[in-house]
């Protein structure tokens, strides 16, 4: 009986496990750290045999193959150990792909996007009657719905971890939102390797497949020379003029038109509820993919037009002494806190801070210049921030805690303006996540609006 170890045990480690309990090999699951109460009763109700708070060498090196949770680095010992022995280590994606049958997979990466673009595509073919699973880096592990149910569609966001340990799996409708610079301390500090990670989104894609991208990205279109695409292309764009045989969709006057082969749909940009430009590429993206997939136009205009924010990003949290606070907990990056900024038509107090990534912050003067009269830094370690922003915007703040950020930010806010959470930064550093962070913020503001 082949033996399959799963190393991590969170929502990625505990689905590809009970799957591979499913299937019949001899499993065996080792996280380094504490597994949750929820995983470890779903391990028990499976029989599924795990350990935590250490890695057995002997047992985990006798597998066959190991499926890495997307979470632990390559360079972690026990992963080195592994490679040293020889064995293959996939990612769930790959491990649960192996059991899809005739299911088709809609596959969303990019360093910012993916979770609303995903979320919009998996409640349009929800809406549209579609038998339909949501997955990967949100919703339900992949894996677990692959055990645990039969579907004909699978939505699922995919991180760079994620693809890189994917061999043979294959998106048959792939989209990639953008790519700008994001978990370099993962990719050696070297941008062209992360590039290559979100690629990978292409590999394996046959003529009939379909692959979806930003028009307006530079990094993606210096990259496609370099491939051999044989599947359908599909660019959206607001800026560049592009246009494909197979389809596209474009930004003119506050509408777009997305095309896949004769179907077309039309979308103002003023009916839908989630706003800023970010907001009209995913949904752009969003409306190619599920044309891609047969849905009928009137219906992806009614589900784009009824879609909400998603939560932690650009989340109204509530109003105080009018100003709007605003929840953008999952911009963990510079990127995603550009759309930010670039989105607010209210004076700005922003609040950033948290675990720098190797971040440059270049490119959030322009913004921060124009629209906020007062950065609040609310981390660790601010110096980074405090340098760059200083005579850039009018008043930089330093705190280290959650209350210290939320009392500086109340007292510099005027009415009218916006109180905006956005980070830039991962959230470790006084954080579980960024969704811990994002709560917080939120209960913070509910408890003083009362």
């Amino acid at each position: 009986m082949k033996k399959i170890v799963v190393l991590g045990g969170g929502i990625s480690g505990y689905g590809s496990a009970i799957l591979a309990k499913k299937k019949g090999f001899d499993v065996f699951l080792s996280d380094k750290g504490k597994i949750a109460d929820r995983y470890k009763a779903a391990l028990d109700q499976w029989e599924v045999p795990y350990e935590e708070g250490q890695h057995t060498e002997e047992r985990i090196l006798a597998a066959d193959e190991v499926v890495k949770s997307p979470g632990i680095p390559e360079k972690a010992p026990m992963v080195c150990k592994i490679r040293e022995a020889g064995i293959p280590i996939i990612s769930e994606i790959e491990f649960a792909g192996r059991y899809m049958d005739k299911a088709r997979a809609i596959c969303i990466t990019g360093s910012n996007g993916k979770t609303t673009t995903t979320s919009l595509i998996y409640k349009i073919l929800r809406d549209a009657g579609y038998n339909v699973a949501l997955g990967g880096n949100i919703g339900e592990s992949f894996a677990y719905s692959v055990a645990t149910g039969s579907y004909d569609w699978y939505v699922l966001e995919l991180s760079s971890f994620q693809l890189d340990g994917m061999c043979k799996f294959r998106a048959h409708i792939g989209v990639l939102t953008n790519i700008t610079p994001d978990h370099l301390d993962r990719y050696d500090y070297c941008f062209q390797n992360y590039i290559d990670s979100k690629m990978r989104i292409t590999q394996n894609q046959l003529s009939n497949d379909y692959f979806i991208y930003s028009g307006d990205d530079e990094v993606i279109w210096q990259q496609l020379p370099k491939y051999d695409l044989r599947m359908k292309q599909l660019p959206f764009a607001a800026k560049n003029a592009v246009a494909s045989g197979a389809g596209d969709a474009f930004l003119l006057d506050g509408k777009f038109t997305a095309t896949v082969g004769k179907s077309s749909v039309e979308i103002d940009t003023n009916r839908m509820q989630i706003p800023g430009l970010h907001n009209t590429y995913n949904a752009m993206a969003a409306a190619l993919a599920a044309l891609a997939a047969g849905v009928a136009p009137e219906q992806i205009q009614r589900s784009i037009y009824d879609f909400q924010p998603v939560e932690h990003r650009l989340e109204p949290a509530g109003e105080i002494n009018g100003v709007l606070y605003i929840n953008d907990s999952k911009a963990t990056n510079v990127d995603s806190t550009w759309y930010a900024l670039e989105s607010m038509k209210r004076p700005v107090v922003w609040i950033a801070g948290g675990t720098d990534k190797g971040n440059d912050y270049e490119p959030l003067k322009k913004f921060a210049r124009e629209k906020v009269h007062t950065l609040v830094c609310m981390g660790v370690d601010n110096k980074k921030l405090v340098d760059n922003f200083t005579g850039i915007v009018p008043k930089v703040l330093s705190t280290g805690s959650l209350e210290e950020a939320m009392q500086a930010a109340r007292a510099a806010a005027r009415p009218g303006d916006v109180v905006l959470l956005s980070p830039a930064c991962a959230s470790f550093d006084l954080f579980k996540n960024y969704e811990n962070r994002g709560e917080l913020f939120k209960e913070w503001v509910a408890s003083h609006a009362k």
